[in-house]
C-alpha cells in the first residue's frame, strides 16, 4: 500500500519567504505563479509537462488551493499586475 499524502504537506507558507505566499513544497514556486499560467491558458497537464521534475501532485494541489481561494489569488495577481505597470511608467 502506498503512502497517504496529506494535501497540507504539498504547499508551504512562510512570513516574508515570497511574500507569505503559498508556494510548491521544496521549490520558490508561489501558487501565484501557477495560478497565473493557469489564467493564461495553460492545463494542469501542460505545468506538469513543462515542470517534468516537480512531483504532478505539487501542481494539482498548488491548482487546487488556487481555485478555493480564487477571488483572493486574483485580486493579488491585479494588483501585482498595476504595481508593474506603475513600475513600467515611471
Amino acid at each position: 500500500m502506498a503512502a497517504v499524502v496529506a494535501l497540507d504537506s504539498l504547499l508551504v507558507q512562510r512570513p516574508g519567504y515570497r511574500e507569505g505566499r503559498p508556494c510548491l513544497r521544496g521549490t520558490g514556486i508561489t501558487v501565484h505563479a501557477v495560478a497565473a499560467a493557469h489564467m493564461n491558458g495553460a492545463t494542469a497537464e501542460e505545468l506538469c509537462a513543462e515542470n517534468d521534475d516537480l512531483d504532478p501532485s505539487l501542481i494539482h494541489a498548488a491548482l487546487a488551493y488556487y481555485y478555493a481561494n480564487r477571488s483572493a489569488i486574483e485580486a493579488d495577481l491585479a494588483r501585482d499586475a498595476e504595481v508593474g505597470e506603475q513600475l513600467a511608467a515611471r
